[in-house]
């Protein structure tokens, strides 16, 4: 007979073999489902003892549903499907996993950007398309010298600005999180939102959505960007104002964009920004390798492994002391 019940409220793995070889020792039964909506979350967690999700929406109404939980943990970073004020007042622990593809990302984010800088897609397209040129696309900025914003200088942050660094990029940050001397040790310059916006020819953005962050690169943002520049998002979609980047790529505010997370996911086939030669989008897929899939649902485990054992989560992020 098992001693507890764990309640995967959706996922897109292949199998939960990861989760079942650290939980199975420990008395855990499961429990699957693929739940889209709160009633659908309410009926398969109520007498749950720890919660794993992925997508599926933790609200207030979820959160007093829940009758035995004394863990959430979300697969991923990001935690805004979770309403963590409410586990908070009910003291129940809300834990994300950061630093399963923390890697990924960052090789993804500088895909994107070379990509867009050298404007590889542009150029397959017309060998494709029969035509040659070996001074194609023009004008191509060179990469030695120019200046990468990085967003957000957390993890992925600190180890986009050790690969732009390779190529003879200097690095400067906006976080007002970050102390000074962190970025320092990073050989990154911190700066001010306005300096941020004007000094940068690329800008790579790796910001949690919060209320501070969401819609941060709006309309005023692209008026103060260099015409010149490019923004690579492989953070959260709702930090770029998705009406205000439209605008300024049709207006040519800024040179281009590449996006792997947008505000609607996936992207309406009828968004305008399917139409923009300049504007090239992945499909949310930055954190993708086969290990750090296997580490993404391994690590979420073992959070909740160490809370049943008696220790401390590594990343609770609610607050909640246990």
């Amino acid at each position: 007979m098992s001693k507890y019940k764990v309640a995967v409220t959706d996922y897109g793995f292949p199998d939960l073999h990861q989760e079942e070889e650290v939980l199975l020792p420990m008395g855990f039964e499961f429990v699957t489902g693929q739940c889209k909506t709160p009633d659908e979350v309410i009926e398969l967690t109520r007498h749950a003892d720890a919660i794993l999700i992925e997508r599926a929406p933790i609200t207030k109404e979820v959160v007093d549903s829940l009758q035995r939980c004394k863990i959430i943990v979300r697969y991923g970073v990001g935690v805004d499907s979770v309403d963590i004020q409410a586990a908070k007042e009910k003291q129940i622990p809300v834990v994300n996993v950061p630093d399963y593809g923390t890697g990924e990302v960052a090789d993804h984010a500088m895909s994107l950007l070379l990509s867009s800088v050298r404007k590889i897609p542009q150029i397959v397209s017309q060998v494709r398309n029969g035509v040659w040129q070996t001074t194609p696309c023009r004008p191509i900025m060179g990469l030695q010298g120019k200046t990468l914003g990085i967003a957000g200088f957390g993890n992925i942050g600190k180890d986009v600005a050790r690969r732009a660094q390779s190529f003879g990029i200097h690095t400067i940050a906006y976080d007002p999180y970050v102390p000074e001397n962190v970025c320092n040790e990073w050989n990154t310059e911190k700066v001010d939102w306005h300096s941020f916006l004007e000094r940068s020819d690329m800008i790579s953005v790796h910001l949690p959505l919060s209320t501070e962050t969401k819609h941060l690169f709006n309309a005023e943002a692209f008026e103060r960007m260099k015409s010149t520049a490019y923004l690579v998002n492989t953070s959260r979609g709702g930090v770029i104002q998705t009406e205000s980047l439209v605008e300024a790529l049709k207006h040519n505010k800024i040179a281009g964009a590449a996006l792997d997370v947008l505000e609607e996911q996936p992207i309406p086939m009828s968004s305008p920004l399917l139409q923009f030669e300049n504007c090239f989008i992945t499909s949310h897929c930055a954190w993708y390798s086969e290990s750090s899939l296997n580490r993404l649902q391994r690590h979420a485990a073992l959070e909740i492994k160490r809370l049943f054992n008696g220790e401390r989560p590594k990343h609770i992020v609610n607050g909640v002391e246990v």
